[in-house]
């Protein structure tokens, strides 16, 4: 979008008003991927029937299925895997700058996702090299392997994006995302992130440090750092405690209130990473760790290790050094040879360790993944209950732990007015990750007359709810 914006295009989310469609793809489960294709037929008719020109496929259904997109969809102009991004003019055909004009193209970016995840990109129509690596990535342990997918051929993807790549950001103002680190190396049998993002590389300390500073210059106040694997950043670079580093860093730079990071691998949560977020005021003190499961039996054969006693020692020791973190979690349920012991380990392990966030998927079974090949396969309603299960435990914890905030004065983000209603606005604590947790309603500004997106506030919690809460303002905080 950034590249894009620099050239010259004017950027629409209105398909009727765009002259190029740009469908940006997820293809890490059945769902995502019916919903790419759905969207991508959806915008083929506004070229067919309406006044756009062109239509540019994007991201990670392209690293799947490049060739049956082409075969299957004519209407399709041009493709872009998750390497390419830097090829998106070319295949808008529009000329770098300085050559581009302001406004010369309407470009729509279209993914049915919520305000804050859109993006751009794009290929021309023939094979590029330019941003692939060379040589044979396939992995001993057979990770990569991708004989039984569409373009078998096509090498992993190795771009990075770095300080000088321009951004074009759909985030409210306060706050941005900043990538840290690309693709993956754990060998998870469930996934297939690998082969669509290709092997794990971090992106240079300095990059990372100038990156923030440019967006807090630009009004920023909250960063979330993101990566397949946040915790093995710098890894790569021969950085021994990378992200505790780069953490203690950004930390420092002045008018940065909020400074999180998504997502941890268990056994990469070091006393030296629970120290630095301890150490620092605003360091958010929450902490995402996907676990997946915590029956032993299911996670050795996922490839994960450890089990329910393991997490509850590490679970243990995050809240001992870092006093009143949230915690947030996700598990796959349904997973092939998954038994009705392993669902009850599981819910054991929830009732114990009471976390703050959960969220439940059901298993995909992804061809690519090492799992595809596994007996034991759970009948879709059988994963789909016990997803039912999971989640309504969650709840009842949930909604007795949120009582708990009742009283508690906190310091909230305000987003802007409800969707629900005007007299309504919705805001955040450093204990809600932007998007995927519950919400804090306001629904009394105390003296003010009104509130303004992207300022932080103090605020009361004056009630609880199963997830969300609801909040006076106190005061607004300079």
């Amino acid at each position: 979008m950034g590249l894009l914006d620099r050239a010259g295009a004017r950027l629409t989310s209105r398909p009727e008003e765009a002259d190029i469609l740009v469908v940006n793809t997820c293809s890490f489960i059945d769902t995502a991927k019916q919903e790419s294709v759905d969207t991508i037929l959806e915008m083929a008719r506004f070229k067919t029937e309406g006044s756009a020109k062109k239509l540019i496929v994007a991201g990670c259904l392209v690293e799947r299925y490049r060739d049956e997109i082409r075969k299957s969809i004519p209407e399709v102009d041009a493709v872009v895997g998750t390497g390419e991004l830097e090829s998106i003019l070319e295949a808008a055909g529009i000329a770098p700058p300085p050559a581009a004009a302001p406004g010369l193209f309407n470009i729509l970016s279209s993914a049915q996702m919520r305000p804050g995840q859109e993006s751009l990109s794009g290929t021309h129509k023939h094979e590029t090299t330019a941003f692939r690596a060379e040589g044979d990535h396939r992995e001993q342990q057979g990770r990569f392997s991708r004989d039984d997918w569409q373009g078998a051929a096509h090498m992993l993807p190795t771009y990075l994006y770095n300080e000088t790549t321009p951004r074009f950001l759909t985030t409210p103002r306060s706050s941005a995302y900043i990538k840290i680190a690309e693709g993956c190396d754990h060998p998870c049998t469930f996934c297939v992130i690998p082969n669509l993002r290709g092997k794990f590389r971090s992106r240079r300390f300095e990059s990372v440090v100038a990156e923030a500073q440019q967006l807090v210059a630009r009004g920023v106040r909250e960063i979330t750092l993101i990566g397949q694997d946040t915790t093995c950043y710098g890894e790569d670079l021969g950085l021994k405690d990378g992200l505790a580093t780069l953490l203690d860093e950004l930390a420092r730079i002045e008018g940065l209130r909020w400074l999180r990071f998504l997502y941890a691998y268990p056994n990469r949560i070091t006393n030296k990473l629970l120290e630095t977020i301890a150490k620092h005021d605003n360091i958010c003190k929450y902490l995402d760790v996907p676990l997946q499961h915590a029956s032993p039996a299911v996670l050795k054969t996922m490839k994960r290790g450890a089990g329910a006693d393991i997490f509850l020692k590490t679970i243990e020791k995050v809240r001992a050094t870092v006093p009143g973190i949230a915690l947030r979690t996700s598990f796959v349920v349904g997973f092939p040879g998954e038994s009705v012991r392993d669902v009850e380990i599981l819910e054991e392990f929830i009732s114990e360790a009471r976390f703050d966030w959960l969220g439940v998927f059901s298993y995909s079974d992804e061809e690519g993944s090492a799992a595809f090949a596994n007996e034991g396969k759970l009948q879709k309603r059988t994963i789909e209950a016990r997803k039912r299960r999971i989640m309504k435990l969650q709840q009842s914890i949930s909604k007795r732990a949120k009582q708990e905030w009742v009283g508690r004065e906190v310091m909230v983000l305000a987003e802007g007015e409800s969707e629900e209603t005007a007299m309504l606005w919705e805001g955040r604590t450093q204990f809600h990750a932007p998007e995927i947790d519950g919400k804090v309603y306001i629904n009394d500004f105390g003296d003010l007359e009104t509130l303004e997106a992207g300022r932080f506030y103090r605020a009361e919690i004056t009630e609880a709810h199963d997830y969300d809460l609801v909040a006076r303002i106190i005061a607004q905080v300079n």
